[in-house]
């Protein structure tokens, strides 16, 4: 399998880079079982049962996908072989993260739906996420037993159940989709782009399909209702189905690449590099970039990413971009869940796995020449709640900081840091899952006891309007500077968010004034920007002042001290743009040193914060709520006492789906709650959606719990709560 699989590398124009993805339980990893049999890794008999791509014991255990998992198929079809780098990704909103990163690496997706749910929150997460990457979508509709076993629908209403989750699906196509493949794109049963099936009993259709075995529509209805999946699975197994819809409908990287280099790639499209990427050019220089880490107690860092030039192979030198050194790459190869098979070398258009990559993370742009660093992740998704942990003996904390830091490198959405007050380590997670899960990891995979916290929620800072200019004085107040803040409407301050730019701008980043100009900075003040960080902006509106340059950097780093702890309850601050109105500088400069010009640039920030009506934002999240019609109401009970807005109710057969909007903070211990209230009947998931202001009657009781807790004074000086 290994010596095949090498042999069709080299070979672009048979492989097949794609992702698995849907919403959670709808049958990604049971249905990637069935095409791991096809290719002979697995039994047919255990395909279904195996969960393969759910190697972690805590993924057997829960039930659910927490690692975007990779495996090399190949595929035989009338004499043709087919390599595909599938990836299995997670469904839990708390592992968004996973999917972004694997959407990177694969040009095409199979979208997984549950014919009896049809398309959820987390389905159009998923859908929006792949899109922005340019990864070219089909659709597969999975749990189609389940209309008959539950629903008893007839056969013209199993039709329409497709035609509404295909209609579905198309819209969040067509709301997403780049322009250039609008029509192109959109999934349609008749091509075969859309098929349907049971994963778990595997079988599957498509119109093709059923063309080429004599199969029609009439027989597979009959076939379900007489609870005959076992002869229909032989006649028509899920694995050939969907194989056939992969090789026939997803992009191999010769042609994905023409269309998504410029997409991940900003540099000058005209290069040599560009070039060779856009050709999936195996002699050309490397370029790659790692999508995913993973820590292997015996190898160490493993590094797993996408080729887009050039080929790589064990013994080679190469540039890690991001930390400006050099490595030598001791290992090549390719996963095999979590298994690592060597291999000679691999070029562009693969998916490889790299062993002496050491401190390398997941976004890292890796070449053999000087190149510009590709794309950030495309994704607005971010830590929202936090957790203290402590080692239960004290000799174990050199090997809580060491498992921290390798929980981190794994998982760029985990975040650890070190409060400064209390000394405490401090985890901050997409969820209460998410933190449990490393939890786990950290006591049984590092064997550590450690002591966990309750949560904590990540809130914000922004303002509501304008402040005065204000004057600010060093402390020896031979230096001032005059500043004023201002808010930065809507609609721009989503565009900035989408760019994830965050940092200092210098007179040659003209890609990235360019860029501000293109979201709606005017031009002038475009280019009079030092800084972006935390979505907040540094604007210098100062003319002629001399020695201004020499303190520059010091300015930019009062600013984002400022930005990190903000005014109110030190959050981190959001949407506010600073403006530098004028400065009056000592002609001397050991008189404006850090010791003065830091301290006086953060107050001034603060004061104008504390002008401009400041208030807090808090997570949110939006939920998905599954309850039989006779727990409705306590359902509904539950979700009336935790401050949640309800945007939908809808019928779906002998139940009701719930789409509501709810605070992060509410939902801590929610998943019990809703069981208690439901009797376990409800099935629910949550989907990360951005930050809104805090009602105003619980602003001040909100800020006054965080200073507490962070041990400051719990009024804010020199402000009067604009609320009051």
């Amino acid at each position: 399998m290994v010596k095949l699989a090498e042999s069709l590398m080299g070979n672009q124009k048979d492989i097949r880079n794609i992702g698995v993805i849907a919403h959670i339980d709808h049958g990604k990893t049971t249905l990637t079982d069935s095409l791991v049999a096809e290719a002979g890794l697995i039994s047919f008999d255990s395909a279904g049962t195996a969960q393969v791509m759910d190697y972690e014991d805590q993924e057997q255990d829960r039930g659910i996908t927490i690692n975007a998992a990779n495996i090399t198929l190949v595929y035989e079809h009338e004499d043709q072989k087919t390599l595909i780098n599938l990836i299995d990704t997670p469904g839990h909103v708390d592992f968004t993260g996973e999917v972004i990163r694997a959407m990177r690496a694969v040009d095409g997706a199979v979208i997984v739906v549950d014919a009896v749910e049809g398309v959820m929150p987390q389905t159009e997460t998923v859908i929006r996420q792949s899109l922005k990457e340019f990864v070219k979508p089909t659709l597969f509709i999975n749990k189609v037993d389940r209309l008959i076993s539950e629903l008893q629908v007839s056969e013209e209403e199993m039709q329409k159940r497709f035609a509404k989750v295909i209609a579905q699906v198309n819209a969040l196509i067509s709301k997403n989709v780049p322009k250039q493949f609008k029509k192109e794109w959109a999934v349609n049963a008749a091509n075969g782009s859309v098929s349907f099936g049971s994963a778990k009993r595997k079988w599957a259709v498509s119109v093709p399909f059923m063309q080429e075995s004599n199969i029609n529509f009439k027989q597979i209805y009959e076939h379900l209702k007489n609870n005959q999946q076992e002869e229909l699975a032989k006649k028509s197994p899920a694995s050939k189905v969907v194989l056939q819809m992969i090789e026939n409908f997803l992009p191999n990287p010769l042609e994905a690449q023409k269309y998504r280099t410029k997409q991940i790639w900003g540099g000058d499209m005209e290069s040599e590099i560009a070039k060779s990427m856009e050709s999936c050019d195996p002699k050309g220089e490397l370029a790659m970039m790692i999508t995913d880490v993973s820590v292997n107690k015996h190898a160490g860092d493993v590094a797993t990413g996408r080729i887009y030039s050039g080929t790589i192979e064990p013994g080679m030198t190469i540039k890690l971009l991001g930390k400006q050194t050099d490595v030598r790459v001791q290992k090549v190869g390719l996963f095999m869940g979590d298994n690592f098979i060597d291999v000679r070398s691999m070029g562009a258009g693969n998916i490889a796995a790299m062993v002496g990559l050491k401190d390398v993370f997941a976004g890292e742009t890796i070449c053999t020449k000087e190149i510009k660093e590709f794309e950030s992740f495309m994704s607005a998704v971010e830590p929202v709640i936090t957790v203290s942990i402590e080692a239960k003996q004290t000799k174990d904390l050199p090997k809580l900081i060491t498992a921290l830091r390798q929980l981190t490198k794994e998982d760029p959405n985990l975040r650890a840091s070190i409060n400064q007050e209390t000394g405490e380590h401090l985890l901050s997670g997409m969820g209460e899952l998410h933190l449990d899960v490393n939890r786990y990891r950290i006591e049984t995979n590092h064997k550590i006891p450690i002591k966990v916290g309750c949560p904590i929620v990540v809130y914000k800072e922004t303002i509501t309007t304008n402040s005065d200019t204000l004057e600010g004085k060093t402390p020896n107040r031979h230096n001032k500077f005059l500043m004023h803040a201002e808010t930065i409407p809507k609609e721009l301050l989503e565009k900035l968010i989408e760019l994830k730019i965050d940092a200092k701008i210098r007179d040659k980043d003209k890609e990235l004034v360019k860029k501000l100009i293109d979201i709606g900075f005017p031009r002038d003040e475009a280019r009079k920007i030092w800084m972006v960080h935390n979505n907040c902006v540094l604007v210098d509106g100062t003319r002629g002042i001399q020695s201004l340059y020499e303190v520059k950097e010091l300015i930019i780093q009062g600013f984002k001290d400022a930005m990190d702890q903000g005014a109110l309850a030190k959050e981190k601050s959001h949407g506010i743009k600073i403006v530098l109105k004028d400065a009056k500088l000592h002609e001397d400069s050991i008189h404006r040193g850090p010791a003065q010009v830091l301290p006086a640039i953060t107050r001034t920030i603060f004061a104008c914060v504390l002008q401009a009506k400041p208030v807090l934002l808090e997570p949110k999240q939006t939920l998905s709520i599954t309850v039989p019609h006779d727990f409705m109401g306590s359902a509904s009970k539950e979700l009336g006492s935790r401050r949640t807005q309800i945007n939908e109710m809808r019928t779906e057969g002998d139940t009701t789906v719930i789409i509501a909007k709810a605070p992060v903070k509410e939902l801590i211990g929610f998943a019990a709650a809703i069981r208690g209230a439901t009797q376990g009947r409800a099935q629910w998931t949550a989907e990360y959606a951005g930050y809104a202001m805090l009602p105003r009657e619980l602003q001040k009781e909100v800020i006054t719990e965080i200073r507490k807790r962070k041990g400051m004074d719990p009024e804010v000086k020199d402000y009067k709560f604009f609320l009051d």
